[in-house]
C-alpha cells in the first residue's frame, strides 16, 4: 500500500531529512493510527536500522532480538548476543560508523516503552546513545515511537534528566480527514458517497485500522455490523484493549472518558473531576493532558470566557460510538445495527456526532466560506438564561479579524434542510441573545451547514447569509 495523505507529517519527516543536524523524533499517536506503517513506508528507502519493542518481550529476549537485527543490518554472521542495552547500543554506534552514506541514516525505534523493561537501564543506554554519539552528528534521523502515550509523554516528552529537551521534533499522528478517509477507501476501490462517508466517519472515525476492515460492495449499516456488532466483531473489545495499551493504569483515564460520554456538550475542569471522582491536582492535570495529547479529548474556552471556563470534550468517535451503543448489546443472530441506526436516540446522536466532525474541519470550514486568510477563532456559545433572556446555544461560532461572526447551525439530515419560519425564528432571537449578552458589536452572519444543502424558500433567502454542505468538508 502507498501512503495515503499524511501531507503534514511527510513535511516534517522530510524536513528532519534535510536538516544539518541529526535530529530525535518522536511520534506519538493513538494504537491503530498508523504509526509504524507511516515510517516504514515512506522512509523503506532510507532507513538503516528498525527495531519493535517485544510486547511482553523480557530484557534477554529484547537483547538477543536486537543483536539479531544488527547482525543483519551489518550483513555479517550472527554476532554475540549484547549482554546489555549499552552493549547492544555500541553495536548500533558501530553500525552507523560502518555505513558511507551522504544522506542522512535513519534509525526507527518502534513500541519504545516495550523496551524498557523494569531493571533494563533501556532509557539510560538509549541517553547515552543520542548524548555521546548521535547528537554530534549531523547524519542520523533517529526516529522513537510506540502506542503507550503515557509512557512516551511522562519519560521521553517530559524527561527531567538527560533526554531534557532532547527531542527535536515531535510528529502527533492524527486520524484520517475526511479527504483523506475518502482517499484511502477509493484505493480499496470502495466508492461511497460522501454522504455515507460522514455516516462512517460519525461511528469510527478515521483511524486506518478500522477503515481496513471495510470490504467492497458492503453497505455502511452491514460494514458497521459486521466490525462492531456480530459475535467476534473486532471493535467490539477494542476499547478495552486501547485504554489497556495507551495508558499504564487506565482506570482514571476510563473514567474521564465515561463521564464525558454522559456529557456531549462537555465539562468545565472542577465538575469532570468531581463527576470522575478524581482529586483535582498534579495526577489529574497528567491525565488531561495524556487523553488531550493522544486526542482522545479536546479542551476549548468558550466565546467570552477565560481559561478558567476551559471546557472538556470527548473527541474520538469510535469511543463515542462504542459507549453510546456498542457497549451495551451483545452478539446476537438478528442485526443490531440494523435496528439502532433507525432510533431516535440514533438521530440525536447523529446531530452531535456532525457538529464534531464539522469541528474537527474547521479548515475546510474556513476555505469553503473564503475566510482562510483571515484570522479567526472557532468556538461555541452557551447561555443559561436568566430573567430577562431565555437560555440559547450555538454550534459554533467563528469569530473574524475583519468585523464578522459566522454564526453555525449545523444539521445532519437526510434530504435538503427547510428552514420553516418558527426555526427561522429561534435562529434571530439566538443572535438578539448573543449580542445582548455579549456586548458584541461585528456583524452576524447566519450560516447553515447541511448534509445536503437548505431548500430555498423565503426564510432561507431573508435569513441566511453563507450555506455549506458536506461536500465542503471533504
Amino acid at each position: 500500500m502507498e501512503v495515503i495523505g499524511r501531507e503534514k507529517a511527510k513535511e516534517a519527516l522530510n524536513k528532519n531529512l534535510k536538516s544539518k543536524k541529526s535530529e530525535l523524533v518522536a511520534i506519538i499517536g493513538r494504537r491503530r493510527i498508523g504509526k509504524t506503517f507511516l515510517i516504514k513506508k515512506y522512509l523503506e528507502n532510507d532507513i538503516l536500522f528498525k527495531f519493535s519493542g517485544l510486547h511482553n518481550g523480557n530484557l534477554h529476549e529484547h537483547l538477543e532480538r536486537f543483536t539479531k537485527e544488527i547482525s543483519v543490518a551489518m550483513d555479517v554472521g550472527l554476532l554475540v548476543t549484547a549482554r546489555s542495552w549499552f552493549d547492544a547500543f555500541d553495536l548500533l554506534r558501530l553500525l552507523v560508523n560502518r555505513t558511507k552514506k551522504a544522506k542522512k541514516k535513519v534509525i526507527f525505534l518502534d513500541e519504545f516503552p516495550w523496551m524498557a523493561t523494569n531493571k533494563s537501564r533501556f532509557l539510560t543506554a538509549f541517553t547515552d546513545f543520542w548524548n555521546s554519539f548521535a547528537a554530534d552528528r549531523s547524519d542520523l534521523l533517529v526516529i522513537i515511537c510506540g502506542s503507550s502515550a503515557s509512557w512516551m509523554i511522562n519519560k521521553v516528552l517530559r524527561n527531567k534528566g538527560g533526554l531534557h529537551n532532547r527531542v527535536t521534533d515531535r510528529i502527533f499522528l492524527e486520524p484520517f480527514t475526511l479527504e483523506e478517509t475518502k482517499k484511502f477507501l477509493r484505493y480499496k476501490n470502495i466508492v461511497l458517497s460522501d454522504y455515507d462517508i460522514v455516516k462512517l466517519y460519525m461511528s469510527v472515525g478515521g483511524v486506518p485500522f478500522y477503515l481496513e476492515q471495510l470490504e467492497k460492495g458492503e453497505s455502511i449499516v452491514q460494514s458497521i455490523e459486521r466490525i462492531c456488532f456480530a459475535k467476534g466483531a473486532i471493535l467490539r473489545m477494542e476499547y478495552d484493549e486501547l485504554m489497556a495499551s495507551l495508558f499504564n493504569n487506565s482506570k482514571h483515564h476510563r473514567a474521564v472518558i465515561e463521564t464525558l460520554s454522559q456529557n456531549p456538550n462537555g465539562l468545565i475542569r472542577r465538575k469532570l473531576l468531581d463527576q470522575s471522582k478524581l482529586n483535582s491536582g498534579g495526577g489529574a492535570t497528567t491525565i488531561l493532558e495524556e487523553l488531550e495529547t493522544s486526542g482522545f479529548i479536546v479542551s476549548y474556552v468558550p466565546y467570552s470566557r477565560v481559561s478558567k471556563d476551559k471546557i472538556y470534550k470527548l473527541r474520538d468517535h469510535y469511543v463515542i460510538f462504542y459507549l453510546r451503543f456498542i457497549i451495551n448489546t451483545r452478539p446476537s443472530a438478528n442485526p443490531i445495527w440494523d435496528k439502532l441506526f433507525s432510533s431516535p436516540s440514533y438521530n440525536t446522536w447523529t446531530g452531535l456526532a456532525f457538529e464534531g466532525v464539522c469541528i474537527e474541519h474547521m479548515d475546510k470550514i474556513q476555505e469553503a466560506l473564503g475566510i482562510s486568510g483571515v484570522r479567526s477563532d472557532a468556538s461555541v456559545w452557551h447561555f443559561k438564561g436568566n430573567q430577562q433572556f431565555p437560555g440559547a446555544q450555538i454550534d459554533l461560532l467563528i469569530d473574524r479579524a475583519d468585523g464578522v461572526i459566522n454564526l453555525v447551525e449545523i444539521k445532519f439530515y437526510a434530504g435538503p434542510y427547510a428552514v420553516t419560519a418558527d426555526y427561522a425564528n429561534q435562529v434571530r432571537q439566538k443572535i438578539t441573545i448573543f449580542n445582548e449578552v455579549t456586548g458584541n458589536k461585528k456583524a452576524i452572519f447566519p450560516t447553515f451547514i447541511t448534509t445536503f444543502g437548505l431548500l430555498e424558500n423565503i426564510y432561507s433567502k431573508e435569513l441566511i447569509q453563507k450555506e455549506l454542505t458536506i461536500a465542503s468538508l471533504f
